[in-house]
């Protein structure tokens, strides 16, 4: 029997916050897993919502769906999919699922849920969203006075706005969280969520929220869970970055060096607080499930499009950097009659690229031919499969500023290629917070090679556009041909 497939996506969550020993408080969460599977090395392809939201729509990477960068605002490189790409949803559909879309899109700019075979709900992000400013609203802007004096936990920046990175507020509501926007998101879904059980078909719920992305603005009654003195600083934030490309430095040194390490306690307090607050409407999702009786056959999965730094490395948000907190995202996964040996973890890389092919797989149907991505169906059985990736990959090419980014990971190691800097290796074995860079290191030098080695490989197989050989841009240590040359 096919299983219903629900999908609670948050926004920008770390994958640490929700795993059961962090002190982030996630009760749901922490009950999925014990119900199911936690998959502890998900990771996204972009450090950003539209490339990687796009990926886990396709089970693509970008260079093969053409989405790299935030799709609704003049600075995208492609505002829509590439001509002929699909979506698990059509897959799904025309296999006699009924589908329904609450909350967050931001996938492409020229279509909506509605356009791959979903029911539209409360619709965020969607086509013809606009993320950007004109001159005229610069020029009403500018009328305003500007403030020369910091409030707490805000960053100036003059002639932009300054920046409120977390604030609280009160509310009187019996949960907490009545009148915030994500809760109409999770009302819309809750709705659909008792209608699609009632029909004969199977369905696909996806309920995405737009948090806990910034700013970190939480209800005080989720904000005074967490006692800001008793929160420990991210064991890398001491990280002078002098080791590690200008801009990650620029970012430290002219936003987030501005708060005092009181404010960045207070603003992992907030950040917590907000995770927290998704996980108890997640909650409510759970509960309606059971009530409609059909949790038993349900793939449950809470996850996240990618995560943010919140003081790790001293920096926020995501972007440009590659280090883990903003690439590593939370992945649980239950489905009582489907998974095999519940309350287990699953140690290998996981990538968003894997979840097209499992619901596609899942439906019956026979994936695409070239997918990134692999289905994780073999996981859910408590089976790994023998050829299963030992390396994670990358695919950045900038946000609204333009980078070029890739990094390989293995569980050992990790090579950051930097197209505007200069490169990143990291032992993970020795310095799994990334602090040290050692990619001018005599004694890694073969490491790095190895790593160079594999990326050349994944962006052959992936068509990757890093492959211009003049001097200006040909600024990888190894070129192509070193690691194709095994291969001919």
């Amino acid at each position: 029997m096919r299983p219903n497939i629900l999908i609670f996506m948050t926004d920008q969550e770390q994958a640490d916050v929700v795993h059961p020993d962090h002190p982030c408080i996630t009760p749901n969460a922490t009950r999925l897993a014990q119900e199911g599977v936690l998959f502890r090395r998900s990771f996204c392809p972009t450090a950003h919502c539209c490339p990687s939201r796009a990926t886990f729509m396709t089970g693509l990477y970008p260079s093969r769906h053409g989405i790299y960068n935030n799709v609704s605002n003049p600075t995208a490189i492609h505002h829509a999919l590439y001509e002929g790409v699909g979506m698990f949803s059509e897959v799904l559909r025309s296999s006699g699922y009924n589908l329904a879309y609450a909350g967050k899109w931001h996938v492409t700019d020229a279509e909506n849920p509605s356009d791959r075979g979903w029911e539209d709900l409360h619709i965020t992000a969607g086509k013809g969203s606009y993320m950007h400013r004109s001159v005229a609203q610069w020029q009403e802007q500018a009328k305003q006075p500007e403030s020369t004096e910091r409030q707490r936990g805000q960053i100036l920046r003059p002639g932009w706005g300054h920046y409120q990175l977390y604030q609280s507020y009160p509310t009187d509501t019996p949960k907490g969280y009545e009148d915030h926007r994500d809760y109409r998101v999770v009302q819309s879904g809750l709705d659909a969520l008792q209608r699609l059980s009632q029909a004969d078909a199977p369905w696909c719920l996806y309920i995405g929220p737009s948090g806990p992305h910034d700013p970190f603005i939480v209800p005080e009654r989720f904000a005074r869970m967490y006692d800001p003195k008793e929160i420990p600083l991210p064991p890398n934030f001491h990280d002078t970055l002098e080791d590690k490309p200008r801009a990650y430095q620029r970012a430290r040194q002219q936003y987030w060096g501005q708060l005092s390490e009181d404010e960045v306690r207070e603003s992992i307090q907030h950040y917590w607080g907000y995770c927290t607050m998704e996980d108890a409407m997640f909650g409510e999702v759970l509960e309606t499930l059971e009530e409609t009786g059909q949790a038993e056959n349900t793939l449950v999965l809470r996850m996240s499009d990618h995560g943010d730094y919140c003081g790790a490395h001293g920096l926020y948000l995501k972007g440009v950097p590659a280090f883990r907190e903003a690439y590593h995202i939370p992945t649980i996964a239950r489905w009582p009659q489907g998974i095999a040996n519940s309350n287990r973890e699953v140690d290998e890389f996981v990538s968003l690229a894997d979840f097209a092919p499992t619901f596609i797989e899942l439906a019956g149907e026979p994936p695409p031919e070239n997918l990134t991505g692999r289905s994780l169906v073999p996981f859910l059985k408590d089976e790994t499969p023998s050829d299963w990736t030992d390396t994670f990959y990358t695919q950045f090419n900038g946000v609204e500023l333009y980078y070029s980014q890739r990094v390989v990971t293995t569980k050992a190691f990790k090579y950051v290629y930097n197209g505007f800097d200069f490169d990143e290796v990291y032992d993970l074995r020795n310095d799994p917070h990334e602090m040290v860079n050692l990619s001018d290191h005599a004694d890694y030098q073969e490491v790095k090679r190895d790593l160079v080695r594999r990326m050349w490989r994944f962006a052959g197989r992936e068509d990757d556009i890093i492959f211009n050989p003049y001097a200006t841009v040909a600024f990888a240590p190894w070129g192509p041909a070193d690691a194709l040359r095994d291969d001919v």
